[in-house]
């Protein structure tokens, strides 16, 4: 008996995903359950397991972009299993798209081509490329407007000796769809971003006493992003307008904190959502933290658990950034960038120490949440953090972190 496998739906309103990699060669034998292929949709990418045993038959390509229900491959239940064989380990390495070397010296090689369509020469001189460094696709050689869009200038001539060659691959569709969201924010919304700088050493002290004894109590570490999520739950709560969003003519303002924390992941960056953040405590929001970057780490992350979320929190730091003006995560309003941690000089009581000072940003959406809100945010942001005994923890250290 054959079973044609089709694409599971990932999720609501995804309509198409792209075979990103088969974790298997056709004609291999599979174990029901294998993973078999990793896909690709505008949110994630997931895993695609055999829903049966048997020898399999490839029906798309990599780089395939397939319908939600469409037959991507078949099996053959009846076939019998190779002796002394094994289904084949998956291949977890994603395969990249065959890269296309361009070498240098036919970079500047000059075709013999028909003439270019008046468009296409608009195209052309808009470029700085000269139409006769064109293969045109046209009749006898005519270089279209299409040859002309997709014209690259030449890069010049190389030096004796020099590589300058390159590469080029399609862009997976997780990473198409983050450049089109980008993209679209930039020009659908009003984004201003606002900055203040933040005296860490109040949470530093606190961890250097706690630290220790909160891991060995709860298997995970006190670190940052639970002050940073209490203090944004907190400031949310403050100022409703940062946690409201546009919808045509109206705004929709929520009575919970749904989280998003940006991830790095092995397709790049991820946003899983900590749901219901206010009513979690500094060990929840450390468990959900380590939970959904282990998940996103390891590619197993859905599309529900990235789906939703009311603000953003990304932290920039790790990397080793100072300063930055974040993107707002659409359909959201507004979103917290954290930064790394620098040794500064500032005046405290009249007299000037040494402090670890983090600088912070909040981009927001000038349309749905005036200045006054969003700097007041960020204000109630800041005084948590370098207040966290008395405006996180209710002057009970022990009870806070359930010591």
């Amino acid at each position: 008996m054959i079973l044609e496998m089709k694409v599971p739906s990932p999720g609501e309103s995804i309509t198409e995903v792209e075979i990103a990699a088969w974790l298997v060669e056709d004609g291999d034998y599979v174990e029901k359950d294998q993973p078999i292929a990793e896909v690709d949709s505008d949110k994630a990418t997931l895993e695609l397991p055999a829903e049966e045993s048997g020898v399999i038959t490839l029906k798309a390509e990599e780089g395939d972009a397939v319908e939600v229900g469409a037959v991507v491959c078949l099996i053959d239940m009846d076939a019998a299993k190779p002796e002394g064989s094994t289904a084949p380990a998956s291949k977890k390495e994603v395969k990249e798209a065959p890269a296309v070397e361009v070498p240098a010296k036919e970079t500047a090689q000059t075709y013999a081509t028909g003439s270019a369509s008046p468009a296409a020469k608009k195209i052309l001189a808009e470029k700085g490329i000269d139409a006769t460094t064109i293969q045109g696709t046209g009749k006898d050689g005519r270089v279209t407007k299409d040859d002309a869009v997709k014209a690259v200038p030449s890069m010049g001539s190389a030096a004796d000796g020099a590589n300058r060659g390159s590469s080029s691959k399609k862009l997976s569709m997780l990473r198409r769809k983050v450049a089109q969201r980008l993209v679209s924010v930039k020009n659908e919304t009003a984004m201003l971003t606002t900055f203040n700088e933040v005296n860490m050493q109040p949470i530093f002290d606190l961890r250097a006493q706690y630290k220790e004894d909160f891991k060995s109590k709860h298997g995970v570490g006190l670190g940052f992003m639970s002050f940073f999520t209490k203090a944004v739950v907190r400031a949310l709560q403050m100022y409703p307008d940062v946690n409201s969003m546009i919808d045509g003519d109206y705004k929709v303002s929520y009575d919970f904190q749904d989280i998003s924390i940006a991830v790095s992941g092995p397709k790049g960056l991820m946003v899983p959502v900590i749901r219901n953040a206010e009513e979690l405590t500094f060990r929840g929001v450390e468990s959900e933290v380590k939970r959904l970057a282990i998940r996103a780490r390891d590619g197993q992350i859905t599309v529900d658990e990235m789906t939703g979320g009311t603000f953003t929190i990304t932290n920039g730091g790790v990397f080793g950034s100072m300063l930055s003006t974040p993107i707002i995560n659409p359909p959201q309003s507004a979103i917290l960038g954290m930064h790394n941690i620098v040794n500064r000089p500032m005046a405290v009581n009249g007299e000037v120490v040494i402090q670890p000072i983090m600088y912070v940003a909040l981009s927001y959406d000038h349309r749905i949440i005036d200045g006054k809100e969003s700097v007041g945010f960020l204000v109630a942001v800041k005084e948590a953090l370098e207040n966290p005994t008395e405006l996180l923890m209710d002057n009970d250290i022990k009870k806070a972190l359930e010591m």
